[in-house]
């Protein structure tokens, strides 16, 4: 009883820790700022982002994460050892038991990675759910039922798409496309166009700021700075919602044809119940301008985005640490 327990929703861009009875009490970006002399941990999470693209050669700041998964094992249990103690506080007498949220479509090896980080970060016990699970459960989505449920959850590295009924997935998909697939090709175009270089923070703020997944009536505007690829000086330029939905236009493509698939594989009666229902949308880059009319164009599916479509991974993991018994089977227990 007296075990604490925290669900952490480990993505790609921002790591959520969940605690049952209190709530979402972090949210931070996944960034560590490493020494590069004696590789020492300088700095997690907020203030690791500040310096991305601004340190100097003795310091390496970068996400250990790379399309949902670990790509930095030693880095990544820092940080997660960070986030549990900023969580539960330095001193305690027991070592609380973790839930982590994985993507649907990663390897045993993957997995075994991310239990191995969360033990050796501190935890007595380290559980595994997947990610369009716990999104369905933190948007409320009566998963124990016997009718389909779509959820697609778009997060920083993956777009993760599923069909639950009965507690568990029927048919899913995991493409490596999120919001830092988009801030990379809004990059990209940018440089190509206006022969400007920007940095990923600045890519993200356009994106955030102007970015549509549709071609909007009303243009938006903003004005970006960067440095000029031909002189190598300082240049100001005004990029459109066009512009950015040109750029991402081919990411949204291999999010829309992974959804397809996982409808064409679709049984029969849980197709009619998902055309009844709807498709759920959850997750960070779900809040792009226009994503669900995208989808709902393309699949003749009325589409929603699920309240506090962010945070829903994270508080579907502290709803299942609270009724762990009452959702074993959705879940890979592990000790």
């Amino acid at each position: 009883m007296l075990t604490p327990k925290l669900g952490i929703d480990l993505g790609t861009t921002n790591v959520l820790v969940h605690v049952p009875k209190k709530g979402i009490i972090i949210n931070e970006p996944s960034v560590v700022a490493i020494s590069v002399i004696d590789k020492r941990v300088l700095a997690v999470g907020k203030e690791a982002k500040e310096m991305l693209g601004r340190t100097p050669d003795t310091i390496v700041a970068y996400r250990p994460l790379k399309d949902g998964v670990i790509a930095d094992y030693r880095t990544t249990e820092a940080m997660l050892r960070y986030f549990i103690n900023k969580a539960l506080g330095g001193f305690r007498i027991f070592r609380p038991e973790v839930m982590v949220a994985v993507p649907a479509g990663i390897t045993s090896t993957e997995r075994r990675a991310v239990i191995d980080a969360t033990l050796a970060a501190g935890a007595k016990a380290a559980y595994i759910i997947k990610e369009p699970v716990a999104a369905a459960i933190g948007a409320n989505i009566p998963i124990g039922n016997a009718s389909g449920h779509m959820i697609i959850d778009i997060g920083g590295g993956t777009a993760e798409i599923a069909v639950i009924s009965l507690g568990g997935v029927v048919t899913s998909t995991s493409v490596r496309v999120g919001g830092n697939k988009f801030d990379a090709a809004i990059g990209e175009h940018i440089r190509k166009r206006y022969n400007l270089a920007i940095g990923e923070r600045t890519a993200e703020e356009i994106k955030i700021t102007v970015g549509s997944a549709l071609f909007l009536e009303d243009k938006l505007t903003m004005e970006v700075r960067g440095r000029d690829t031909i002189t190598g000086l300082p240049k100001t330029i005004t990029v459109s919602s066009d512009d950015i939905t040109d750029a991402i236009s081919n990411e949204l493509d291999t999010v829309i044809s992974a959804l397809k698939s996982v409808l064409q594989q679709t049984p029969p009666e849980l197709a009619a119940d998902i055309i009844d229902r709807g498709i759920i949308m959850s997750g960070g880059s779900s809040l792009l301008r226009n994503i669900d009319q995208l989808v709902t164009r393309a699949t003749q599916i009325p589409s929603y985005i699920a309240d506090e479509s962010l945070l829903c991974v994270a508080k579907g993991t502290g709803i299942v640490l609270e009724n762990l018994d009452a959702y074993k089977r959705s879940i890979l227990a592990t000790k």
